[in-house]
């Protein structure tokens, strides 16, 4: 079954969505497994050190435009839960591109 229900910047737009079948008949749909691409997939464009008091959406809507696309920085740097992101002051985040996009052609 496609998925229809998650925008194009939605971390879960490409994840399909599968039904099950209860006893009673009820249907029950839910998201397949959705694994977390390898980070050398992506592209680098520089590294951020995370401050005090900042959180995932910070970080998201300072380097990328855009505070839900925190989700793009988790992938980014391995990160299943995006307070793992911010949790230790210093920590580095890698500032990356999105996923498929290659680095631009050196001339």
């Amino acid at each position: 079954m496609a998925n229809y229900d998650f925008p194009p910047t939605s971390r879960y737009y490409n994840v399909d969505v599968a039904t099950l079948v209860g006893e009673d008949g009820m249907v029950v749909p839910y998201l397949r497994r959705r694994f977390l691409p390898s980070a050398e997939r992506f592209t680098l464009l520089h590294e951020c050190r995370v401050s005090e008091g900042e959180r995932p959406d910070h970080v998201a809507a300072r380097e990328l435009g855009d505070a839900e696309a925190f989700w793009r920085l988790c992938d980014a740097n391995g990160v299943m839960h995006p307070d793992e992101l911010t949790d230790t002051v210093g920590e580095v985040v890698r500032i990356t591109l999105p996923d498929g996009i290659p680095p631009p052609a050196r001339e």
